[in-house]
Formats: structure tokens, sequence, C-alpha cells
């Protein structure tokens, strides 16, 4: 790779200088166009050819990658593919500035595949782990209709607001999850480590103990004496489930239960329809066939619950029916997606109402997020409080027995 230097103009008209590595000026001129700048000016430093190092400085690239390298990756594909820049330098610049070693090694191997003349979507498509079909056939249809630019940039809005939702969920969770996580170190903390050491003391009163108290040194003891057997019962189970739920019918148990959590199912039922949606929206915007762009969207919720309904939905439509009576006979689809749908059928406008039933359900999913938490965090606290108030009772009537004793 070479450094470049540069001189650009950002969106404002302010001029912007800068270093840049790439493998040639118009790989250089692309990346800088792609973050929004126009060049004006561009030169090779001289003696500044290196090949570890990237445009971020950083020496190693990541060896694992995350849905947001892969927004990322997707982001670029379609900024330097609508500056112009032919798909097999696409590739290159991709391969070069991946952060994410495992899409630069698939961009270095798609790119060898395109120099023989196998579209971009096809060469992808040897990652299925990577880039599933959803991803492939948007890219897939927009080489045929020559948009491909415009399909790119599509999955990249499509998977930038999958990250920006996950990283909602994430945020969202960590103050209940701290706080959880505080209340068990407590709980573990009393009954292993502070209550053992009171047990002999209320054991050489004499007196019979009050039942808190005995109810907490029969746990405290229990606890030291079988915590090997208690482990390896924690192991087994949590083994046993993650192989049952690698069946078919452990999924499909798992999948119907969440949605029919209290709270959680109607959030994580109404994040699957927006998913869903945008997903159908987005396909069918970039030239999908209606059939398969139904196939894909259902398969892409991950939910096998709301597959089977989507399968059903599929075989309605290949028979001739509407999308709209399709989904609502199928059943799991709120109304809101089936009015808009049938009036996106009748107006021809079906993706940009598809991206509108999206829109307005992520905002209920946010606001249901909200709620959830703040309905989590008292109730933590209050479990939490009942227990230390348990086991200061159970520590105190012991003593003031003894007190009562002494008088």
């Amino acid at each position: 790779m070479t450094t470049f230097s540069y001189v650009a103009l950002d969106p404002a008209g302010k001029k912007k200088s800068g270093f840049i590595d790439a493998a040639d000026q118009h790989a250089a001129i692309a990346l800088v166009a792609a973050e929004g700048r126009y060049v004006v000016e561009i030169k090779e430093e001289a003696g500044k050819k290196h090949h570890a190092k990237r445009r971020d400085g950083g020496e190693e690239r990541k060896s694992r990658t995350t849905k947001a390298d892969l927004a990322l990756f997707t982001r670029r594909l379609a900024d330097l593919s609508g500056a112009g820049l032919p798909l097999d330098r696409v590739l290159m610049v991709l391969a070069e500035q991946s952060e994410s070693e495992q899409l630069a090694q698939v961009a270095e191997d798609a790119l060898e595949d395109v120099k023989t003349g196998i579209p971009v979507s096809e060469a992808l498509a040897k990652t299925p782990k990577l880039f599933p079909q959803m991803y492939t056939q948007t890219l897939k249809a927009g080489e045929a209709s020559g948009q491909f630019p415009e399909s790119a940039t599509r999955l990249a809005d499509l998977m930038e607001n999958d990250v920006a939702r996950r990283s909602q969920i994430v945020s969202a969770l960590i103050y209940p999850a701290v706080l959880t996580g505080a209340a068990i170190f407590v709980i573990i903390f009393l009954l292993t480590f502070v209550i053992p050491r009171l047990s002999g003391v209320f054991k050489g009163l004499g007196r019979e103990l009050p039942a808190p108290t005995k109810v907490l040194l029969s746990t405290t003891d229990a606890i030291q004496n079988n915590w090997l057997v208690m482990l390896a019962a924690v192991v087994a189970i949590v083994i046993a489930y993650r192989a049952w739920i690698s069946t078919q019918s452990g999924k499909e148990f798992r999948d119907a239960t969440l949605l029919k959590l209290p709270g959680i199912g109607k959030i994580l039922r109404k994040a699957l329809v927006s998913r869903y949606s945008r997903v159908l929206g987005t396909l069918v915007n970039g030239g999908v066939p209606i059939l398969e762009a139904i196939d894909l969207a259902g398969l892409a919720s991950a939910n096998l619950v709301f597959i089977k309904r989507n399968e059903v939905v599929a075989e309605e439509v290949r028979e001739g029916r509407t999308i709209a009576s399709a989904l609502k006979d199928a059943g799991d689809f709120p109304p809101v997606l089936t009015h808009m749908v049938a009036i996106g059928e009748e107006t021809g406008d079906l993706p940009k109402m598809l991206g509108r039933v999206s829109d307005s359900l992520d905002f209920e999913v946010e606001h249901g997020l909200r709620r959830l938490t703040s309905l989590a965090e008292p109730i933590i606290v209050l479990a939490m409080g009942t227990f230390v108030a348990f086991v200061v009772l159970a520590v105190l009537l012991p003593i003031f027995q003894a007190q009562d004793l002494i008088k």
C-alpha cells in the first residue's frame, strides 16, 4: 500500500488535508470521496509504501467479524461503487481497508472470482455465514437491473438499522444486568462468607433457633457441602439446554415461548415484524421477485414460529391472493402491517409503505424497552432488599433471644 497526502473540500466547503493509505491514487480518491469529501489535490508521499498498516493506523485486523463490521463493509461497498469505481477495484479497496480479517479475506477471494467473470453477488454467496441469501439476492437483483450501488445502499441502510437496534437493546439492558449481577454477588457473599462465620455462634446458644435462622443456616450448609454438585448440575443443565435447542423441536418451543413471555413477548413480536417489513421492503425495492422476497424476509426473522407463518403467506400469494389478505389470514401479523401493505399494493408503492410500518414499529419497540427496563429496575432492587431484610432478621432474632436469656 502507498500513503497519499490530500487536500479535500468537506460538504460545507472547508478545506481539509490529511494522509490516506491505498493501493493507488484512484483508490485513495474513492476512499476520501466515501467520507463525503471532494478531492482537489492528491499526491503520493515518497518512500511511504507499506503493507501492514491501514488507514486507521492499526497494525492488525480483528479476527472476529461483528454486525457493525459487516454494516461498515456494506456501506463502503455502496459508497465506492456509487463513486464510479469498477467493482474489482472496489473489492481491492475493501480488502485493504476492512477492519475484520475475515472480511478482508472474503473481499480478496471475491476479487479473484470477479476477475474471472463471476458476479460480486455470486462471489460473496460463497460465504453464507456472513452474507445470507437476503444479502446476495439483493445485490444480484441490483446487478441484473444495473442499479448495483442503489441496491448496496439499501442493504447498508438495513444493516445499519439492525446494528442501531441491537445497540439500543444492549444499552437498555446494561443497567438491569449490572443490578442483577450485583444482587447475585451480594447473595453469594452473604451465604458463603458471612453466614458460615455466624453459624457456630448461633448453634452454641443452646436454645431453639427461630425459623428464619434455621432456614438460613440450612441453606448455607447445603451450599457449602454440595457446591460441587450444584455447579455440575448447572453446567449439565446448560449443556442439555444448548443440545436441545439445536434440535428442530427445541428451537420451535424456545421461539414460541419467547413470543408468549409477558411484557417482552409483545416487544419481541413487534421487533420481528419490523425487521420483516424492512427486509421485505428492501428486497422488493431492489427488484427481487415478490415470492422470493417474501421467503427471504421470513428467513431473516430467525424465529421458527414466524417463519412457518410466513410460509403460509408465501403459499397463498403463490396461489394468487394479495399479500395483505394472506398476511391477515396467517396470524402473527399486526393490523398496521396488513392495512399498510394493502395500501401499498393498491398504489403500487409497497416498499414505501413497508418502510413506514417498520419505522412505526421501531418506535413502539423503543418505547416498550424503556418501559420494561424502568419496571425491571425497582423489581430487582425490591427483591434484593427483601433478601437482605430476611438475612438481617435471621441474624438478629437469635441475638434478641440471647439478650432475653441474660436478663
